[in-house]
């Protein structure tokens, strides 16, 4: 990497820039790679969700810029925007924005589109070996808002502070809006109007692969997608609310060996050797004791095969994930795994999941499906702000108590490790105010 490149990455780790969605990996790194061809992710595939919608029509420029650093980075000669192609007037907004180098590749309306490995088959034909990474077949992908965040900090050297969450679901305004780092979770759902349920129940992310939070007292970090408000009798909520014990057990009494979730399986029609049927059939031999099916550690947790594959309700995705973190546990690895990688040719095509499928098998059908943006970002008194809100390690104070602070400021910072910042991304006060308290993962601005 030339010492330019060096320099520009480097600012934005310094302005904090992970992945805005997942597991926050830290951009910068991401953009140390080679590659032919940046892919933007703008498929957006969770139901209910519409925060990248929202954001191109609203910062279509700023995206364009983000990919051109990321091309130039990368040393791309080619840029791409996959987006579900019914998005037609998003699209027309986002074209003439767009250099000559890039182009739009219209998505299929399934889930999961937004998988980075379905999106690079589906806008660049090629196929990610299992347990690799883009940059295998030449390709970096990052999400929109992510790539706002990268022009921001390298054209304007504004670091990252606020957040774009969808709020959904059965509330009377579903919107996207725009709160500091650290708003508790609570104040995003002020703009979206009265909750219309009883007793809600609330998914931080997507109804697919999101989380059920048993309130909404924590904060918004810098991978917070959405807010979705559902009643406790919703099939979603169901099964995130299930125990472990309660999985196993029907499993082992209801599982017939279909295959469904292995024959839909986005990553089985990869040519990835999972194959979450055998990891059912582990349930009634030995998975109390081991982890047996190596191939579940290529699952992605989509969640497709228990929200939607499976015609007994049964939770295959669950079974998988317990067996990866067995699998880790007892430091096994799938080495040198099998690879079909003409299957996604022959398969994938026709056993797309449909969205609208998806939305009726998860009783989503009732909700609002639109999420448009609230332009005056939220207003808060304190935020709460975390020193880990990306993959890596935990970043270091620089402030203390009682320390005024501006938006902005950088308040922590990545580790040295043998004298070299560790993996991580800085972090910044997201409002003006006074430093309150400073733990061990957690910086309190008022």
């Amino acid at each position: 990497m030339s010492d330019t490149n060096s320099l520009v990455c480097e600012r934005i780790a310094q302005g904090g820039v992970v992945g805005a969605g997942g597991a926050g990996f830290p951009t910068h790194v991401k953009l140390g790679g080679k590659a032919d061809t940046v892919v933007i992710n703008a498929a957006e595939c969770e139901p209910l969700l519409h925060k990248d919608k929202e954001l191109i029509l609203a910062r279509g420029e700023e995206l364009a810029e983000g990919l051109a650093v990321g091309m130039q980075l990368t040393g791309a000669q080619r840029g791409i925007v996959g987006i579900k192609g019914k998005y037609k007037p998003v699209i027309d907004s986002l074209r003439p924005k767009l250099a000559k180098n890039m182009e739009i590749v219209p998505l299929d309306d399934a889930y999961p589109s937004g998988d980075e490995f379905i999106l690079v088959y589906e806008t660049l034909g090629r196929v990610i070996p299992p347990g690799g990474i883009p940059l295998a077949v030449g390709a970096v992908v990052m999400n929109v808002e992510t790539a706002i965040n990268v022009a921001a900090s390298v054209l304007k050297e504004q670091p990252v502070t606020h957040k774009y969450v969808s709020v959904a679901g059965a509330v009377e305004h579903p919107c996207t809006v725009c709160v500091p780092i650290g708003t508790p979770l609570s104040a995003c759902l002020k703009p979206a109007g009265k909750i219309l349920i009883d007793d809600p129940c609330f998914i931080i992310g997507g109804v697919m692969m999101g989380t059920l939070a048993a309130d909404l007292n924590g904060p918004v970090t810098k991978t917070t997608g959405g807010i979705i408000v559902l009643p406790r009798e919703n099939a979603v909520v169901r099964r995130m609310s299930r125990p472990w014990k309660d999985v196993a057990r029907i499993g082992i009494a209801a599982c017939d060996q279909c295959s469904f979730c292995t024959e839909l399986c986005p990553r089985n029609l990869l040519g990835h050797p999972i194959e979450p049927h055998r990891a059912m059939r582990s349930l009634g031999f030995n998975l109390s004791k081991q982890a047996d099916v190596p191939g579940t550690q290529f699952c992605c947790e989509c969640n497709l095969c228990s929200s939607y594959s499976c015609p007994e309700g049964l939770d295959p995705k669950n079974v998988c994930a317990e067996n990866k973190r067995r699998l880790l546990a007892e430091k096994k690895r799938y080495e040198n795994p099998p690879f079909q990688q003409n299957r996604a040719s022959l398969h994938m095509k026709n056993r797309k999941t449909p969205t609208s499928r998806l939305m009726q098998r998860t009783g989503l059908t009732a909700y609002v499906n639109k999420g448009p943006l609230v332009l005056e970002p939220i207003t808060v008194s304190e935020v709460t702000i975390l020193l880990k809100q990306h993959i890596g390690a935990l970043c270091q104070p620089t402030v203390r108590q009682g320390d005024p602070v501006r938006a902005g400021q950088t308040i922590a910072v990545r580790p040295l490790t043998d004298g070299k910042p560790a993996l991580g991304a800085d972090i910044h006060a997201s409002v003006s105010g006074t430093v309150v308290r400073v733990e061990q993962d957690k910086i309190v601005i008022r």
